[in-house]
């Protein structure tokens, strides 16, 4: 009797797991839909012609298809290269410099010492509370008076270094053993060549983690880029969308086709660095 029992408690355990199991599996593919289908809608116009869109019937595949308008932005008005090539410029810039002077500063905070540091490391921390809209009024006045308003420096010396990739790199040169550190002074290494040869090579995982985000952000940019630029040859990809958004306001066609061709760099980049982007959400969840 009690095997028989024991055995029952077992199969009904075995079917609780199994159901709560297709439950997360139910709630996680519908998450996964609810994502997938405005992007699903966005490429499904792009290549539907504008007759079809226009009798106003739903549909998941078009019955006809056309590329009319991706030829159009591709080759007919190449504007839009231009638009990619600002926006990765600015994007590869920024992030570039936000890993060497935030980890300059984590370095010099967590690994130096000097009077102040504890106080330094407060002030950063803080700044997390200042939301980012109070600083554009003082941060155009400044980027105005030095001249480089129209310039792609305006957008991307504002956002050299920020409190985030401080905190996270503060976070994991903590954990870089001193006596790494120690042995290397031994040895004759100055600060600077433990920074560049010993810790930074030991913190690779992080500083992809910090760069993929930067870059994401620097690439999804659009306030600040439209506050300070105001000619179309520097425009990056969000604001020129929202150009030719306006002009073509009748045409959902060419709105959807502006949108997936603006859309498609970041969807290549989540493609190839998916494994990584994953581990540094996972990353950033622990240190936090």
């Amino acid at each position: 009797m009690s095997n028989s029992s024991a055995s029952n408690r077992f199969v009904d355990r075995i079917g609780r797991e199994r159901l709560s199991r297709i439950a997360l599996y139910v709630v996680m593919y519908g998450i996964a839909i609810a994502f997938f289908i405005p992007f699903w809608r966005m490429f499904q116009l792009s290549v539907t012609p504008a007759g079809l869109v226009a009798s106003g019937e739903f549909f998941l595949i078009p019955s006809d298809v056309t590329f009319a308008y991706w030829e159009r932005f591709l080759v007919q008005e190449p504007i839009i290269y231009q638009w990619a090539f600002n926006t990765f410029l600015i994007a590869s810039i920024t992030t570039f410099l936000v890993l060497v002077v935030d980890s300059m500063i984590a370095f010099s905070l967590t690994r130096l010492k000097w009077p102040g540091r504890s106080v330094v490391l407060g002030v950063i921390l803080a700044s997390f509370m200042i939301p980012g809209y109070v600083n554009i009024i003082p941060l155009f006045t400044v980027v105005n008076n030095l001249g480089m308003v129209n310039s792609y420096w305006a957008i991307i010396l504002p956002f050299a270094a920020g409190p985030l990739g401080v905190f996270l790199l503060v976070q994991f040169f903590r954990d870089i053993p001193k006596e790494l550190e120690e042995a290397a002074r031994l040895d004759g290494f100055s600060p600077f060549r433990i920074y560049a040869q010993i810790i930074m090579p030991l913190s690779t995982p992080i500083l992809t983690a910090l760069g993929l985000f930067v870059f994401i952000w620097s690439w999804n940019q659009f306030l600040w880029p439209l506050i300070v630029l105001n000619n179309d040859q520097l425009y990056t990809l969000p604001i020129g969308v929202v150009t030719l958004r306006s002009v073509n306001a009748l045409a959902p066609n060419v709105i959807m086709t502006s949108l997936a061709l603006a859309s498609l760099p970041l969807f290549i980049v989540f493609l190839l660095f998916q494994d990584k982007l994953i581990s540094s959400v996972q990353m950033q969840a622990g240190t936090g």
